[in-house]
């Protein structure tokens, strides 16, 4: 990994930082589905059989406007049914009322990450924190050159507040820290085993390969190649697999998604849905296409 000699020592001291703090704290190592997984309809009482049943289906990461989207489908609703959630919310913003998930307030910045839990600004009840670094205005540019460090720094503080870190490199990372790279940015992304760094300090990764999805064989090969360099670094961490309705470039339909996920679902724990529409964060979108992914899970059934 391009990480300069003083850095890589930096690393390695918050690295083991963060595993001292988790054993203390109890932080758990992974967050595969087990019997504390959050559903969609009303959560079972601790006693009953239901509590102690696995979530069925891939875990799904979806936006708060998402899952509400979703949720507008009986047929949709019925497939989330028993499913981990984890709902992604924004600094002070509530989670869907009458909705049982995993609230996980999302953060681009590292630094604003620790602060809004060092200050108390999470909701009780707070599941976890999102750590999306990509090459935006929105993450610094020091944690863009090593979002290793920045990720390490945001799992320390995270497992000392008793929090779950989901991390979320984006692709685009690589033209940041590897600029001068000719292959294509999935391919300098595994060779810089960005996977595998950050998979160490987290507790859920997810690999932001929806740009990818209209080549269901190259979507494929990059989700499988990073879980393998996640897991290899982190045994036991639970993998997620991006998926968009509205990605950069032409307009993908909910079978060419569909094929992305069975070309992966034996590798991954879960997917992040986005239903992403026009906004500051992707000022080039077109309208979201909630139908989309409302056809992709109905055919997922």
């Amino acid at each position: 990994m391009n990480i300069r000699p003083g850095r890589r020592t930096a690393v390695a001291a918050a690295l083991a930082a963060v595993a001292a703090v988790a054993a203390c704290s109890g932080a758990p190592a992974s967050t595969s589905p087990g019997p504390e997984a959050s559903t969609v309809s009303p959560a079972p009482s601790a006693s009953s059989p239901a509590a102690q049943a696995p979530p069925a289906g891939p875990a799904w990461l979806l936006t708060r406007s998402a899952l509400a989207q979703l949720l507008t489908d009986p047929v949709v609703r019925d497939e989330l049914h028993g499913a981990r959630i984890y709902e992604i919310l924004q600094p002070g913003q509530p989670a869907l009322a009458g909705v049982t998930a995993e609230p996980v307030v999302t953060f681009a910045s590292a630094a604003a990450l620790e602060n809004a839990i060092r200050h108390g600004r999470l909701e009780p009840g707070t599941y976890g924190v999102l750590y999306d670094p990509e090459a935006w205005s929105f993450t610094p540019v020091a944690e863009q050159r090593d979002p290793v460090d920045a990720a390490a720094r945001a799992a320390a503080v995270a497992h000392t507040h008793r929090l779950r870190l989901i991390v979320a490199p984006a692709l685009n990372l690589t033209t940041v820290m590897d600029p001068a790279g000719g292959t294509p940015r999935w391919r300098r992304f595994l060779a810089l085993n960005l996977a595998g760094h950050m998979a160490r300090v987290a507790d859920v990764i997810e690999l932001q390969a929806q740009s990818l999805e209209r080549d269901t064989a190259a979507y494929a090969a990059f989700v499988r190649a990073a879980t393998s360099q996640a897991t290899a670094a982190h045994p036991g961490i639970s993998v997620l697999a991006g998926l968009s309705t509205n990605p950069p470039g032409a307009l993908v339909d909910s079978r060419r998604l569909v094929a992305a996920v069975n070309a992966t679902r034996s590798a991954v724990a879960g997917y992040w849905f986005n239903i992403p529409g026009p906004g500051p964060r992707c000022p080039a979108c077109r309208p979201a296409r909630p139908d989309i992914a409302i056809g992709t899970l109905r055919r997922l059934r």
